[in-house]
C-alpha cells in the first residue's frame, strides 16, 4: 500500500528551496585558472610506407610435396615415462589383474536387467578396458594400469548396485 505525502499538496506548492548565499566577488577573483601549455608533437611526413606490390602472406604455407603416408601424419607421438624393468613387470601384473577382475564383474551382470545408470557404467567400463588394452599394446604400462584400475573400480561399483 502506498503512503500518503507527509505534507498536504496544497501547502507543497508554497514551499520554495533556500538558495545558498553567493560567494563574494573577491573570493572568485582570487582563485585564478591554471595556465595550460599544449605541446603538439611533430608528425612524420609519411606515416605509412607505400607498397610496391601485393602484401605478403602471413602464415606459412604447407609444402606441396607429400612426404610419408597419411597415417604417419595423423598419428601423434606419445610421451611415456620410463619405468624400470621391475616397475614394468609390476605394472603388467596389476594391469592384467585389474582387467580380469573388471571382466569377471561384467560377466556377472550380463543378462540382468539394467537401469540407465547401470547401463552407463557398463559402457564406461568397456571403454576403459578397450583403452587399457590399447595402452598395453603400445607399451605404456603406466597408462594401461591406470585405465584398468578405473575399469575395476567402476565394475565393483556396478556389482555392488545389485
Amino acid at each position: 500500500m502506498r503512503k500518503g505525502p507527509k505534507i498536504p499538496w496544497a501547502k507543497a506548492v508554497q514551499v520554495r528551496p533556500v538558495l545558498q548565499a553567493r560567494a563574494a566577488e573577491d573570493e572568485v577573483a582570487s582563485v585564478a585558472a591554471p595556465e595550460l601549455k599544449f605541446e603538439v608533437p611533430s608528425f612524420a611526413t609519411v606515416l605509412v610506407p607505400a607498397r610496391n606490390g601485393p602484401p605478403r602472406p602471413r602464415g606459412s604455407a604447407p609444402s606441396p610435396t607429400n612426404t610419408g603416408t597419411d597415417a604417419e601424419k595423423t598419428e601423434a607421438p606419445t610421451i611415456a615415462s620410463q619405468l624400470t624393468p621391475q616397475e614394468t613387470v609390476v605394472a603388467q601384473q596389476e594391469t592384467n589383474q585389474s582387467i580380469s577382475i573388471a571382466e569377471r564383474n561384467l560377466a556377472s551382470v550380463r543378462g540382468k536387467t539394467l537401469n540407465a545408470v547401470q547401463t552407463d557404467l557398463v559402457s564406461k567400463i568397456k571403454g576403459f578396458l578397450k583403452d587399457a588394452r590399447e595402452a598395453a599394446q603400445a607399451g605404456d604400462w603406466k597408462r594401461a594400469r591406470s585405465l584398468a584400475k578405473k575399469a575395476q573400480v567402476l565394475s565393483e561399483e556396478l556389482t555392488g548396485s545389485f
